[in-house]
């Protein structure tokens, strides 16, 4: 076997073992949608590799493949471990796993961190076994756009308030600083002041609060992807989302489905750290809930 960087003419190969990655869930893998623009050299320094098992390679017998992204100058992000049926449970994602934690710390990286769904439990195991230990755990708020919505405290744009505030906040420690990344999707990073100041000047930072903020949260992009029906839908995705109480969270989602109806959004995603006061308080003020938590893992690379 070889590991080895992929290739466009290992579409057909990749495509073929990672198609029904959950078809047991009702859900499609995006991976063979979006295969050829992984492996482009993008805004983000990352590496896509696959396992070669040809007895000379680089042959189309692909047994595994994943990728890993260069989120700054000290944190990398593991994404899209797949393996074909036939080759698993013989230590090939782990092998594979440890290729791109060096390749990540040949670049500078102190960190490495991944996201498993709480359902999927083999994953949680390979993860561990290749050198991850338990990171942070998320769940998703999806309130419904409505350009009604009447926050009932006020909400401004005070980007230093807002860095402030979540400096200090137990949100940040329970996500460890963690954010949605603002160029990789689906990948989380430490949240920086920086960030919180190109969203004000944008118009999508939203810190709730009279005299003090008591909780924000900032629209991290816009994107359309395809529903359930086969339709295109527009979601609008936040970054994260921190509050002291019940009533600043209803302000707080309110603030969210005022914006995202500004922008045409369908649909909503408010990422929230897990826990369950904080689950309740989403609850309480009406919005709709991701079923399960998602977790995220991480590998001490320094």
């Amino acid at each position: 076997m070889e590991i080895r960087p992929a290739r466009p003419e290992d579409y057909d190969a990749v495509a073929a073992f990672t198609r029904d990655t959950w078809a047991d869930r009702g859900v499609s893998d995006y991976l063979p949608d979006i295969y050829h623009d992984w492996i482009t050299p993008g805004e983000l320094e990352r590496a896509t590799l696959l396992v070669d098992m040809g007895e000379e390679t680089p042959s189309d017998d692909v047994a595994a493949i994943a990728q890993v992204v260069m989120l700054s100058a000290y944190e990398g992000w593991a994404q899209g471990m797949r393996v074909a049926p036939d080759y698993r449970e013989q230590g090939l994602a782990t092998r594979l796993s440890h290729a791109l934690l060096d390749w990540a710390r040949e670049r500078g990286a102190r960190r490495v961190r991944n996201m498993v769904h709480s359902w999927n439990v083999p994953s949680l195991g390979t993860t561990r076994t290749a050198g991850f230990d338990p990171g942070v755990e998320f769940r998703w708020a999806m309130p419904d756009p409505d350009p009604t919505a009447d926050p009932e405290t006020a909400v401004g744009d005070d980007a230093d308030a807002a860095w402030a505030y979540w400096t200090g906040c137990e949100a940040r420690t329970a996500l460890s600083g963690l954010a949605l990344d603002p160029v990789e999707s689906w990948a989380l990073s430490e949240l920086t002041r920086e960030r919180l100041h190109d969203a004000a000047d944008d118009g999508r930072l939203f810190v709730v609060g009279d005299d003090r903020a008591t909780g924000f949260t900032y629209r991290n992009r816009s994107f359309a992807r395809e529903s359930d029906d086969g339709d295109e839908e527009t979601w609008a995705e936040y970054a994260v989302a921190a509050w002291d109480d019940a009533p600043a969270c209803g302000s707080l989602l309110d603030a969210v489905r005022r914006d995202a109806a500004s922008v045409g959004a369908d649909r909503t995603r408010v990422l929230f750290p897990e826990r369950v006061d904080w689950v309740s308080d989403a609850s309480l003020a009406r919005s709709d809930l991701a079923e399960e938590p998602t977790f995220v893992m991480e590998a001490d690379v320094s």
